[in-house]
């Protein structure tokens, strides 16, 4: 089952990659030929307001560096593909890498989780609370790629977390 989910994940995130790298080239495009709004609509739309700007491409390239960079936070770390001091591993068994990983866990992570993760849900709340959208033209709704950042941080606890008890039983 992980390794569908894994495939399905990685997949949109390909193709959010994708999609980023048109909306940079349409922004580059249009910021030549001096064309802003790109396009306009008679009535407000949900996330896009009433016209696609330079403006509000410049916030969905933003918005998406932050989805594909935050999201498969958690994922990278279970499938152990994350960066490490790896210097400390070279000549230690498997239960001193565990003990030094766990101790990384619980002196690291812990703290940073305890203070971030409540940041970042006040900061989404801010956002939802007060209908913060773009000041220059750009994309409304922004309580929706401030919602990425408790999600993806959840994530990454939650996959912290399987790790830690992973250990811990691997110690033992």
């Amino acid at each position: 089952m992980f390794k569908g989910l894994q495939s399905a994940t990685m997949g949109a995130l390909a193709v959010a990659l994708i999609v980023m790298m048109c909306g940079i080239v349409v922004q580059v495009l249009f910021s030549a030929l001096d064309i802003n709004p790109i396009t306009a609509f008679e009535a407000s739309l949900p996330v896009l307001g009433k016209a696609i700007t330079l403006n509000s491409l410049l916030d969905l390239q933003w918005h998406l560096l932050v989805i594909v960079g935050l999201t498969p936070a958690g994922m990278v770390w279970l499938m152990n593909k994350h960066v490490r001091v790896d210097f400390l591993y070279q000549s230690s068994s498997d239960r001193v890498k565990a003990r030094i990983d766990l101790a990384g866990n619980l002196v690291f992570a812990v703290p940073f989780f305890a203070l971030g993760l409540p940041a970042a849900w006040n900061f989404m709340q801010r956002a939802w609370s007060s209908d913060e959208g773009s000041r220059n033209g750009g994309l409304n709704d922004l309580w929706l790629i401030k919602a990425v950042l408790p999600l993806g941080l959840g994530l990454l606890a939650l996959a912290i977390l399987i790790e830690t008890f992973r250990l811990i039983r691997s110690i033992r």
